[in-house]
């Protein structure tokens, strides 16, 4: 425990004159003590205790006692994020697997490919919609019960799906909306889990790694899914998801603690439950997390703070520069998603020569790139925030004091905490433009280059690159939207699924009509090129008007 210069030189200043930006308070002069010089020494020694060791008086409003952001360590929390990353896969892996199998489902089902192409829709629409219900149960009764059963709700209907009789559509349909329910808000609740225990200054890094889980999935989901389709039939698909999200679910119950800050604060604080609140397990935070028994009385407790359930559509409706972000966040995604969505259709139509092995092998440049991309964007993230903090330490530094700023920037290191003034906007936001005119250049290439038959080795590139900045776009939105509201990360992380899954569902539902209007896939990714170069813009209006929002937003919370 430790306590500010602020707050010594408050101790001191009620019996002295000294100056409030004072590091210490001034010691009484070796003469015969008077009551005045007694009181200042009980203050200095009062003072000083408190900066050695733990605060057991009551604390005054100028005696904040500094509690750590997490008890856990840098190793346990990224085993934390290495956990909820493998969680994180079957979002996209249900979603991805299941393309190779479509033609063998359509004539297993004897449907059309457009109406089992509608499973997809539906699936999407669910994938945007269900993490709003998830995510704000996450946010209020706790994290790990959410994920657990969010983990067997996929379980259970994979295995429906796997013996469904092929003369029920409609229980598809069914099956796979519900299959989506479970699967989609594991990415929002490794949001919310990443935003208890992560403080600002290392959040990127952790959101950089924990994407490289959901985004390796759209590279291996096609491959896993042709090889059992193509060997054990398309029913083996979902027996493969019933085990694998089976085996998840129990890691969950095994080795995941509940890390929402309004049950166990920083970690530190006991549960009243021990079965729905503390891993079987223990392998993080030994020692220093909280059980199920009672707290001693004597020991000073962090904060713990219940939240009224809160509506998560009030995000949207109140935080324009949230709802700003999201939407543009969404368009990236539906034309990533329009990209992928047509890798089958247009290399098979574009190369002939490709079976449906290599057709599926193409998926891994698009994948590569987003696993590469999210590895890459977390140090980006890292170091852009860390150089725009030292840039507004020298400039309080030279305000105040050279010395007084370094000491600053060594505080917010330590503490991982930043003030109202810290332009969050600029740190997570000024870089999407620079990166977008790769994206919007990439687009047009890939679709003329896949319509005028060149090398494969072009379009392939070019869906690298694609898929490479559409993670890094899309994971600095994310980080920045969590790092404004991060006691709501798992709601605002559903804000940004619904808005992801209907725009790509929309995108995708429609984009072989506007290919087969605009005669082929040149002109059609220039327009959705065009789109993206158009929504660009809205990054500027968050980056100047947002700092505005975000304090109107700070008084209306009572901050």
């Amino acid at each position: 425990m430790s306590i500010s210069r602020n707050d010594l030189s408050a101790s001191g200043s009620s019996s002295s004159s000294s100056s409030p930006t004072a590091t210490a308070v001034p010691l009484p002069r070796k003469q015969e003590p008077s009551s005045e010089s007694k009181n200042l020494g009980q203050q200095s020694l009062h003072a000083d205790k408190i900066a050695q060791g733990p605060l057991t008086d009551e604390k005054t409003n100028d005696q904040r006692v500094k509690e750590p952001y997490s008890i856990y360590t840098r190793n346990e929390k990224w085993f934390l994020v290495l956990l909820i990353a493998i969680s994180g896969l079957f979002s996209p892996l249900t979603a991805n697997v299941y393309f190779p199998a479509i033609p063998a489902i359509a004539g297993a089902f004897h449907k059309s490919t457009e109406l089992i192409n509608l499973t997809i829709t539906m699936y999407m629409i669910f994938q945007g919609i269900s993490p709003m219900l998830f995510g704000t149960l996450a946010d209020n009764v706790g994290r790990r019960i959410i994920y657990a059963s969010c983990l067997l709700i996929l379980s259970l209907t994979c295995v429906g799906l796997a013996l469904i009789p092929t003369s029920a559509y409609w229980l598809l349909l069914l099956l796979r909306c519900l299959q989506s329910t479970g699967s989609a808000s594991t990415i929002a609740l490794g949001a919310g889990v990443i935003g208890d225990i992560a403080e600002a200054h290392e959040r990127g890094g952790f959101f950089g790694v924990y994407q490289s889980g959901p985004l390796l999935a759209p590279a291996i989901g096609p491959v896993i899914g042709g090889a059992l389709a193509g060997t054990l039939g398309w029913r083996s698909i979902f027996w493969f998801l019933c085990i694998s999200s089976g085996v998840a679910f129990l890691v969950v119950i095994i080795f995941l603690p509940e890390t929402l800050r309004s049950i166990v604060g920083n970690g530190s604080l006991p549960t009243k439950s021990s079965i729905l609140h503390q891993p079987l397990i223990r392998i993080v935070g030994r020692g220093r997390a909280g059980g199920s028994s009672k707290p001693k009385s004597n020991q000073p407790q962090p904060s713990r703070k219940r939240k009224p359930f809160k509506n998560p559509f009030g995000i949207l409706l109140h935080n324009p520069d949230i709802t700003l972000i999201l939407f543009f966040n969404g368009t990236v995604n539906a034309v990533y998603y329009a990209v992928t969505a047509t890798i089958s259709t247009l290399f098979a139509s574009a190369y002939p020569q490709l079976g449906e092995t290599e057709v599926g092998l193409c998926f891994l440049a698009i994948g590569g790139g987003m696993f590469l991309g999210s590895l890459t964007s977390g140090k980006v993230l890292d170091w852009e925030f860390g150089r725009i903090q030292k840039e507004l330490v020298k400039e309080k530094g030279r305000e105040k004091g050279i010395e007084r700023g370094e000491g600053e920037e060594l505080e917010q290191k330590k503490t991982g905490r930043y003030d109202e003034d810290f332009p969050i906007e600029k740190a997570r936001l000024r870089l999407i433009p620079f990166f977008m005119i790769f994206f919007v250049g990439a687009n047009l290439g890939y679709g003329w280059s896949i319509q005028r038959q060149v090398h494969i080795s072009v379009p392939l590139i070019l869906q690298f690159i694609v898929g490479f900045i559409a993670i890094i776009v899309m994971n600095a939105d994310a980080t920045f939207v969590i790092d404004l509201m991060p006691e709501q990360s798992s709601s605002v992380s559903a804000c940004n699924n619904l808005f992801r899954g209907t725009s790509g569902a929309l995108l995708v539902s429609v984009i072989d009509l506007i290919a087969n209007a605009l005669d082929g896939p040149g002109w059609t990714f220039i327009l959705l090129g065009g789109v993206c170069a158009v929504m660009t813009p809205m990054v500027y209006v968050v980056m100047q008007i947002g700092p505005g929002w975000r304090t109107r937003r700070a008084i209306r919370a009572g901050k």
